[in-house]
């Protein structure tokens, strides 16, 4: 697993949509949401900046979906279906990258990822972001 500060290349299930994405901080900023629509889609994100992703090939092809405060923005491959990024809405100066999209990683390479609590959104509470629990993976 590739978890340089270095730029991952990264692309959709059908390979429509390719980019280069740098990590704000590697795969230390990995997690999942509880949010409804993260719960369904049950992907692992990782952090990087706006500036941080560059399409090499199909950006147009996106589809992005806007639901509750249409804060956030949830982009997918409208080939494919494959949620590859989205703009988060507790910090609309980042994205998360769906690990799955990275070349060489894949979120059953991480023992334990952090849940963020998206029912009680950080941006409608006082407290700040809060902890709903974890992911374990463990092999049999």
């Amino acid at each position: 697993m590739n978890v340089s500060p270095e730029k991952h290349k990264a692309e959709c299930h059908c390979g429509s949509v390719q980019f280069e994405v740098r990590l704000t901080d590697g795969m230390n900023t990995i997690r999942r949401c509880s949010c409804s629509y993260c719960r369904m889609r049950g992907a692992v994100a990782a952090s990087a900046q706006l500036d941080g992703v560059e399409f090499i090939k199909g950006e147009g092809l996106l589809t992005v979906y806007q639901f509750n405060t249409k804060t956030a923005k949830h982009y997918f491959c409208s080939k494919c279906g494959i949620y590859t990024h989205h703009q988060r809405r507790s910090n609309p100066n980042q994205f998360g990258i769906n690990v799955a999209c990275l070349e060489g990683v894949s979120p059953f390479d991480f023992a334990e990822v952090v849940v963020n609590d998206g029912v009680h959104h950080p941006s409608d509470i006082s407290s700040g972001p809060l902890v709903a629990g974890f992911l374990r993976f463990s092999e049999t």
